[in-house]
Formats: structure tokens, C-alpha cells, sequence
């Protein structure tokens, strides 16, 4: 019998798309075109990268909205819009309430470094 792997979608994370279709009867989702890693995922990968809140960013889409920012693999998402990120649920959430060329604030850091840039979310 074959088996499938399952999973929640927590409803905050659905409830920007619903209330789309629901007022517009289409949903244009958001991009901004990264790949990272929540910090309690991270010590599985790599027990060496330690941080205290935010997102590991992993790898930039090379098409994508930030490709053409200073980001870099190892960077630190900490915030966007002034909100504090601890996973990737509440990064993707947060772009949900968005449309796609919306700007957005990124907190950023990087090593002792934190600094900001604004990035115009793209269209997926």
C-alpha cells in the first residue's frame, strides 16, 4: 500500500489567499526568491552555523527579485517590515499579504554586521 507524507498548513498562512479569491476571485502570489533554512532545521545541516533569530539564507534565485542585491549565502534574514522572522512559515505568510511589486523592508545580518535593504517582491 503505497504511503504519502503529510503535512499542516497553518490557516494564517492561507487565510491572504482565500480572502483574495474571495474579494477578487484571483490570487497573484508574491516572490521574493529565496531558499532558506529555519534555525532549528539549520544544526542538522550544519551543526557549525549558529544564530539567535531569523532566517539562514541558503541560496538566492538568480532570476528572482534580489539577485541583484549584496545578499549572499550564510546572511541572516532577521526581519522584514520591521517583524521579527524565526521560520520560514512566517516569512511566506507575510509575502502572502503582499502583491507582487510591493516593496518590502529586509533586516539583514551578517556576521556582526546588521543592516537593511529593500527589495520589490516579484510575481511567481
Amino acid at each position: 500500500m503505497p504511503s504519502g507524507i503529510g503535512f499542516a498548513v497553518p490557516i494564517n498562512s492561507i487565510k491572504p489567499i482565500i480572502n483574495s479569491f474571495i474579494n477578487t476571485g484571483t490570487f497573484e502570489e508574491a516572490y521574493l526568491g529565496i531558499f532558506g533554512y529555519d534555525k532549528e532545521v539549520i544544526p542538522y545541516l550544519d551543526y557549525t552555523i549558529k544564530f539567535e533569530k531569523g532566517i539562514y539564507l541558503e541560496e538566492i534565485d538568480k532570476t528572482g527579485p534580489l539577485k541583484d542585491t549584496t545578499l549572499t549565502r550564510g546572511d541572516i534574514i532577521e526581519k522584514i517590515d520591521g517583524i521579527e522572522l524565526t521560520t520560514m512559515t512566517e516569512l511566506r505568510s507575510y509575502i502572502y499579504t503582499k502583491k507582487p511589486g510591493d516593496k518590502v523592508k529586509l533586516t539583514i545580518k551578517r556576521k556582526n554586521n546588521e543592516f537593511e535593504i529593500q527589495a520589490t517582491l516579484g510575481k511567481r
